[in-house]
């Protein structure tokens, strides 16, 4: 009996921090061939834009990141500041 608790408990735990990641946000991607590279951001040719993502020391790279090559870069879209405003008060209108 214990160990179906301690397996019930272990895979309700699996459960909920898989459903945790899931819900860190939404998966973007974007190939082309890189513009530039620097250590805070790499630049992809997307159509006739560049696109810049920002990166750091967590952002894992798999092969040698060079000017010209083909890359598919996955990432998220992820808010850092919100500001909310009141909405604008509606003018009453004039009886006749």
């Amino acid at each position: 009996m214990k160990k179906i608790l301690g397996l019930a408990l272990i895979l309700s735990l699996a459960s909920f921090s898989l459903g945790y990641a899931f819900a860190a946000g939404k998966t973007y991607q974007v190939t082309g061939p890189i513009v530039e590279v620097r250590s805070d951001a790499i630049v992809v040719k997307k159509g006739s834009d560049n696109w810049e993502l920002a990166r750091n020391a967590s952002t894992k790279v798999t092969g040698d990141l060079k000017v010209g090559e083909k890359v598919t870069i996955q990432y998220t879209m992820t808010a850092t500041d919100i500001e909310v405003k009141p909405a604008a008060a509606a003018t009453p209108k004039k009886k006749k």
